[in-house]
């Protein structure tokens, strides 16, 4: 874990004017600071906790245990970080998931799923020989998909200039957003798909011309619940419901509500070493990402600061930043800040009242950051020995473990939906309602892996409001805002203002309130890092 080493911060923090400030140290942070240090800037991240990784963090919560606190997987990244970075130099080690999920059945019955094609095709087929044959169809759609929005993840958003522009700037940003949907014309081309689909693909205000792409899988995908949608290709409600998880994880939202189909096509694009699809865990927990990325920022000349919370954005004369004021009153001098705090800490809590838009505020305000996630980390003396795997005989891990099993002592992590921020019965703060939910949780899977409660030695659970508390998650929101489709791509944060600027001259939102949205990604932190050396030439 990164901790502060040195008692002088605020001298080293105030013995100059840096060239930029990142609010943060989460990854989409470190990764703005990484590329604005190798673009030459002085740059210093400033972390609340005494830790670095925001959401991606490893943590010693139970003595001799280590969790992988909040995030618990990796397979967002994206590709160009990596390989920019080197962040297999600098330490990132990947251990893939095979298999990669297990859905267990009260009837006997378990799915396995993962990157072995002939596992999938027969395991798929006990409970139907046609969804064994539609899988690997349904797979490569979606890798299409996924490679399609490829382009839309790498860069900023094609947004509209802001403000007073001089003939420069208004040429520029046309051949910027000329070149944006040039790109996207020539990945949809790329795609090869067999009949020559022609369409119009309208994304909020602008509108492009989608060739080569199945236009109207993408749009039912886009826009269809994701229930539909797997409904569409798939009869087994075990496997649909397996892969319906991927649409509601971090949603408020059911598979049955519009556009959910979305969020699992999300959730499914990433990739791990090249291949696309798949999720893998991190060797030291993800913390071990944060960690890549941070030495990758420091080899740069990047310089990062924990226990270093930002109480207030300083401007000057209201129309610019030029510094930070941390909580323990000293100042820090930049004209440049990029915030990986969620939009609504950044422009509602940081910002100074009466500086933005009242509209801009407003929007802000009026943005869904609310959350249903619960996130426990267990450590437990034994692995859970699951009925219809028969595998009671033996106490090391099979192939049903690897998909939701960290192998340590051993730990064991959950991601529990749907809890509310405000309980109706009860509140989070209460130590013995918060008891009574936790057991609940280890009782249901007494009843699929009988024995599982006793095994527990100990957890940590991270409610809504822990989540806002703990991690700085406005309402517990692990996307630092809803990825609903009124929530995306232009319209991230906010409409008008989805290329990591703000109203406030020098203030960039570079976390994944920002586009393109949630996950360990890093490509909020690039792209608005880029944005920053573009408007600095």
């Amino acid at each position: 874990m990164w901790r502060r080493s040195f008692s002088a911060t605020a001298g080293q923090l105030t013995k100059k004017k840096w060239d930029a400030l990142v609010i943060g140290g989460g990854h989409n942070g470190l990764v703005a600071a990484a590329y604005l240090a190798r673009g030459g800037l002085s740059v210093a991240v400033l972390e609340r906790r005494h830790v670095i990784g925001g959401a991606a963090v490893t943590e010693e919560i139970v003595p001799g245990f280590k969790f992988s606190r909040c995030s618990y997987v990796q397979g967002l990244i994206r590709p160009c970080i990596i390989s920019d970075l080197e962040l297999g130099r600098h330490g990132l080690k990947l251990l893939k998931r095979s298999p990669a999920s297990f859905t267990p059945c009260l009837d006997g019955r378990y799915l396995l799923l993962g990157p072995d094609q002939a596992l999938n095709h027969s395991e798929i087929s006990k409970f139907s020989r046609s969804d064994a044959e539609a899988y690997p169809r349904y797979e490569k759609q979606l890798e299409r998909f996924g490679r399609f929005m490829d382009t839309l993840l790498d860069a900023a958003p094609p947004e509209s200039l802001q403000g007073d522009s001089s003939f420069n700037d208004k040429l520029s940003n046309k051949l910027h957003k000329s070149a944006f949907w040039a790109r996207c014309l020539r990945q949809a081309a790329s795609l090869g798909q067999k009949d020559m689909v022609y369409g119009f693909l309208s994304l909020n205000v602008c509108v492009i011309h989608v060739l080569s792409i199945s236009l109207w899988d993408f749009m039912d995908l886009l826009l269809a619940p994701a229930s539909k949608v797997l409904n569409n290709w798939f009869e087994s409600d075990v496997l649909k419901a397996t892969l319906a998880t991927d649409a509601v994880i971090g949603s408020t939202a059911s598979v049955h509500t519009p556009g959910s189909g979305y969020v699992l096509l999300h959730h499914v694009m990433g990739e791990s070493d090249g291949e696309h699809g798949i999720w893998s865990y991190v060797e030291g927990g993800m913390g071990s990402v944060s960690m890549a990325i941070a030495n990758a920022a420091k080899e740069a000349g990047a310089q990062i600061f924990t226990n270093a919370e930002v109480s207030e954005v300083l401007t000057e004369d209201s129309s610019s930043v030029k510094g930070v004021l941390l909580a323990d009153g000293t100042r820090v001098e930049s004209s440049v800040i990029l915030s990986n705090a969620t939009p609504y800490r950044t422009f509602v809590e940081l910002v100074p009242s009466n500086v933005l838009p009242e509209k801009f505020v407003s929007a802000i305000k009026n943005s869904d950051y609310s959350s249903a996630t619960t996130k426990i980390n267990m450590a437990v003396d034994k692995l859970p020995q699951f009925q219809c795997c028969n595998n009671t005989n033996h106490s090391g891990p099979g192939p049903e473990h690897f998909g939701t099993i960290h192998i340590g002592k051993h730990v064991i992590n959950l991601f529990i939906q749907y809890t509310p921020y405000k309980p109706s019965d009860g509140t989070w703060e209460d130590p013995v309602y918060r008891e009574a939910f936790a057991q609940r949780c280890f009782k249901l899977i007494d009843e699929y892996a009988p024995g599982f409660s006793s095994s527990v030695i100990s957890y940590d659970m991270l409610t809504p409001p822990d989540l806002e508390r703990e991690i700085g998650l406005t309402g517990g929101n692990i996307f630092h805002g809803a990825m609903g489709l009124d929530s995306l791509f232009l319209m991230r944060p906010v409409k008008g203002w989805s290329n990591y600027k703000s109203p406030l001259k020098g203030l960039y939102l570079c976390g994944s309130g920002a586009h393109p949205g949630g996950g360990v990604m890093g490509a909020p932190g690039r792209n608005a890092a880029l944005v920053v050396l573009q408007d600095l030439k």
